[in-house]
């Protein structure tokens, strides 16, 4: 909207020029979202509060983790507000990239929300029901892949659509059948916002990794949107790309502001309204700048902590069927997963886990930045 209406104004008083420059409005964007959730938040906590939407505790958890039962959950709106009204002001509204990642944030916010809903509010203990959870997230993800075949987001003469770049090499894509290349970007879409919402599970953790995957995304889509810089570093140039930098700014900017609420001791919690949404926005930002191999670096702690769920699952029904339930039971990959209660039961205190964990976060957004170079 800014853009829009003081952009123009730059012929008249060279002030208003800033707001033709992506890295201005992105600033703009992330001091915006602070302010929302600084704002905001302390209103919807206490709205929340008074509703009595209290977080449920599992029994099996750490027994340090009862304490915080009736904790008011859901907090995730606090992030969608923060992240969808300053990308409206500051970013441009004509941008396909902007508007995709803006739906994803809200579709998958979407479904967190009944999910917590239906599972904090009308008591089902199951919340929404996982294969329909699972379509929710399935059936963007299609969508998503078949509107990339029909309109892809770079020309054909610099990228095909059904291809994405591998880190570490210059020129060298992975180039999918179309069939495949929907089911890739399914796969992806649920993957990302399944594993950021497994992560969610101590105080401050997912959001503040998100808040690292966002900056580290903003830079790349600045980068990815520049002709000259594309050029220098040898990567495919992705017009309009750059715009994108502003939407995963509002998102930094919104975790960060959420995150001064949610830091140990939490007054409130993200729910799947923030967990799905984040994941969801990080997995199409990474979709349409053709950097999906680039997440599993950026999101290392994320994969991580999906991966820990897979294996302890896959294995503990293995040994179930082969060997018996108490030999399954006794000899588990993981004393519990995912991975942040694995260390949880070794001793680890809460805080500990969470400021390790953001610490190897951010050294996986450096070796994705490493990547621009070591090609």
């Amino acid at each position: 909207m800014f853009y829009y209406l003081l952009a123009p104004l730059g012929k008249n008083h060279i002030f208003f020029n800033l707001f033709n420059y992506i890295s201005f409005r992105a600033a703009g964007a992330v001091v915006t979202a602070l302010l929302i959730a600084f704002v905001a938040g302390p209103g919807i906590i206490r709205r929340l509060r008074a509703h009595k939407v209290g977080q449920v505790i599992r029994a099996e958890g750490p027994a340090s983790h009862q304490a915080k039962r009736g904790t008011p959950t859901m907090g995730g709106l606090i992030i969608l507000l923060a992240t969808v009204i300053p990308t409206l002001l500051w970013a441009r509204l004509d941008n396909r990239f902007v508007l995709v990642a803006l739906l994803a944030l809200l579709w998958m916010g979407g479904i967190g929300f009944v999910d917590d809903y239906l599972k904090i509010v009308q008591g089902k203990s199951r919340g929404l029901v996982a294969k329909w959870k699972l379509a929710g997230q399935c059936g963007f993800g299609l969508c998503l892949g078949l509107l990339l075949l029909a309109r892809p987001v770079a020309p054909e003469t610099i990228l095909p659509a059904t291809a994405t770049t591998l880190p570490f090499f210059k020129y060298l894509v992975v180039n999918f059948a179309p069939l495949l290349f929907v089911l890739f970007v399914t796969l992806v879409i649920t993957g990302s916002s399944n594993a950021v919402n497994l992560t969610d599970g101590l105080d401050g953790l997912a959001a503040g990794l998100a808040a690292v995957a966002a900056l580290a995304f903003a830079v790349f889509a600045y980068l990815l949107g520049r002709v000259d810089l594309t050029e220098y570093l040898f990567l495919f140039h992705l017009p309009g790309a750059g715009e994108l930098s502003i939407f995963c700014a509002a998102l930094m900017g919104a975790c960060l502001g959420f995150l001064w609420f949610n830091a140990h001791p939490a007054e409130v919690f993200m729910g799947d309204t923030g967990s799905l949404a984040i994941g969801g926005a990080l997995g199409t930002v990474a979709i349409v700048l053709k950097a999906e191999f680039l997440l599993l670096i950026i999101g290392g702690v994320f994969a991580a902590e999906a991966m820990s769920v897979m294996m302890q699952t896959s294995v503990y029904r293995w040994r179930k069927r082969t060997r018996g339930k108490e030999y399954a039971d006794a000899h588990r990959v993981f004393r519990m997963a995912p991975l942040h209660h694995h260390f949880e039961k070794l001793g680890w205190a809460e805080t500990t886990v969470v400021t390790r964990f953001y610490i190897i976060g951010i050294l996986c957004a450096l070796v994705a930045f490493a990547t621009l170079k070591v090609r």
